[in-house]
């Protein structure tokens, strides 16, 4: 191990199964036959995860369901564009949340919350500790402080509050400011009609939050900014709309989670105990000199 990064590392597992899925060929098939390339590219990234920054602590957390999120009660229309996973995709999840526990991470799922939710706990929770979020989710970038960093899964470097500002226009905080102001198509989070992302970074360089816009509309009339007064008429039409938005896209940080201490985060490698089996079941034996040091296999009955 490279033990690079150390910290509590709070992994979004459900872009990397998507990802695995999409990615690989479903010729990758169990035992009895059922594609499980997805389990197999999770088990790998998550894998090589691990050994590249040999996290201190580490969870894991899913996905429960994209349609009985508390976010769907104050908006019917959230993430209602996207489709339904596949069932081959669907069947596979719950091995995925096996194989995380099998290579020795604390896992989190639940029908009400999103994975993002429940990291957002966690972060708070351990607001004290060294952290990095693993996702290349960019609503979980208002996560990052002086003791929290960004990672996505896709790149190869830590990203910190200038990154941040780098990346996206804006100071972390103000990241569910933006997403109230311009909306967000992936999430189908409406934003304030007529107002993109380029306004809302002009507005936010100028305003702290979406209250100091709306504080003073008159204040943004005597912007710099091209169409000024015509900014200021679309954001009184869309004043509903703008806090409904940021409501929908700041993460919950006050779940109620069993087994979320710090303790109980601590990454100490695969559990041979859950692991070995597992890849046992699925036929994924060519997996395990990687996943499993030899001395770590369970002994073989005579």
């Amino acid at each position: 191990m490279k033990g690079k990064g150390g910290g509590l590392w709070l992994v979004d597992a459900s872009p990397l199964v998507f990802r695995a899925y999409f990615a690989l060929p479903d010729s990758v098939r169990d035992k009895d036959g059922r594609p499980a390339h997805a389990i197999h590219g999770f088990l790998s990234s998550l894998n090589a995860l691990f050994r590249e920054w040999a996290p201190s602590h580490v969870a894991v957390a899913f996905d429960g369901s994209l349609t009985t999120s508390f976010r769907n009660d104050l908006y019917p229309a959230y993430k209602a564009q996207r489709v339904e996973p596949p069932e081959s995709l669907v069947r596979q999840i719950s091995t995925c949340i096996e194989a995380a526990r099998g290579l020795g991470a604390r896992t989190f799922i639940h029908d009400r919350y999103e994975a993002d939710d429940l990291l957002a706990t966690l972060a708070f929770r351990h607001a004290g500790e060294a952290k990095v979020v693993v996702t290349p989710d960019k609503d979980l970038a208002q996560l990052v402080d002086p003791r929290t960093r960004f990672f996505d899964p896709r790149k190869t470097e830590l990203m910190g509050e200038d990154g941040v500002r780098q990346t996206h226009g804006v100071r972390p905080g103000q990241i569910v400011d933006l997403l109230g102001l311009a909306g967000d198509p992936v999430d189908n989070i409406p934003g304030i009609k007529g107002i993109g992302r380029k306004t809302a970074v002009a507005l936010l360089e100028a305003f702290a939050n979406l209250e100091e816009i709306y504080a003073d509309l008159r204040k943004v009339e005597a912007l710099a900014l091209r169409g000024a007064r015509r900014v200021a008429r679309k954001l009184e039409a869309g004043r509903d709309t703008a806090f409904l938005s940021r409501k929908l896209a700041t993460l919950v940080t006050d779940i109620e989670l069993e087994r979320a201490d710090l303790e109980s985060l601590r990454w100490r490698g695969p559990d041979p105990e859950i692991l070995e089996p597992l890849l046992d079941e699925l036929g994924f034996e060519g997996m395990k000199a990687r996943l499993l040091p030899g001395e770590a296999r369970r002994p073989r009955a005579s």
